[in-house]
C-alpha cells in the first residue's frame, strides 16, 4: 500500500526524529537562546574546553542563521556531541520561499544539483512516502529536496553527519527519517 500524496498544498508536515535529538524552532525568535541551552548542556562539566565550547556555538549560531535567511524551520541536533568535535550530527528543515507553481519538476532539480554538487556528490531523484525527492549524499551531508504537493515547492532535509559519515548507520538512521515525511 502507497500512501496517497495530497493535490493541495500541505498545512504542515509530521517527521520522525529520535527523542535524543534536541530540537530547535527557527521560526520563534527565542531560537538563539534554545541553541545556547543545548550547547552549554553538551558542553557542562569540564568536558570540553572554552575554546571548543565556543568553536560549537559559532558554528551552530552561523547555520542556524543562514538557514533561517533561507526559509529554515527546525533545527534538531543529536545530543552526544564527542569531546573535540566542533559540531554534533544535525537536521535543519528548511521552506525556501518560492512562488507557487515554479518549481521545477523532480529530474531538472537533479540535473541543476548535479552540476552543483560535483562529481563526488551522489545525486538521483527517489520516491518517498510523502513524494518525489532529490536526493543528494556527499561524504558527510545528506539532503532531500522533496516535492510538495500543490506546486508548492520543495521541502529541504539537511542532514550533517561530520563525525560518523553517510555510508554508515547515522546515514541509515537520516534515510529513515526522511522516509517518514509525511504531509497534513
Amino acid at each position: 500500500m502507497t500512501d496517497v500524496v495530497p493535490e493541495q498544498a500541505p498545512s504542515d508536515y509530521r517527521l520522525l526524529i529520535p527523542r535524543d535529538w534536541f530540537r530547535i524552532d527557527l521560526t520563534q525568535e527565542r531560537w538563539r537562546s534554545q541553541l545556547k541551552v543545548f550547547v552549554d548542556k553538551e558542553c557542562s562539566g569540564g568536558r570540553t574546553s572554552a575554546e571548543v565550547t565556543r568553536s560549537i556555538w559559532i558554528t551552530l549560531r552561523n547555520t542556524a542563521e543562514s538557514g533561517v535567511s533561507a526559509g529554515a524551520l527546525e533545527f534538531f541536533l543529536r545530543t552526544e556531541v564527542p569531546e573535540g568535535a566542533t559540531a554534533p550530527a544535525s537536521l535543519l528543515i528548511s521552506w525556501p520561499p518560492m512562488p507557487r507553481g515554479m518549481a521545477p519538476a523532480p529530474e531538472e532539480f537533479a540535473e541543476a544539483m548535479t552540476e552543483r554538487a560535483g562529481p563526488e556528490a551522489e545525486v538521483k531523484v527517489v520516491d518517498l512516502p510523502a513524494g518525489p525527492a532529490v536526493r543528494l549524499r556527499g561524504e558527510s551531508s545528506l539532503d532531500y529536496h522533496v516535492r510538495m504537493p500543490g506546486e508548492a515547492g520543495y521541502l529541504h532535509l539537511a542532514f550533517s553527519l561530520p563525525l560518523s559519515g553517510t555510508e554508515g548507520p547515522m546515514g541509515r538512521l537520516c534515510d529513515a527519517m526522511a522516509h517518514s515525511l509525511r504531509w497534513l
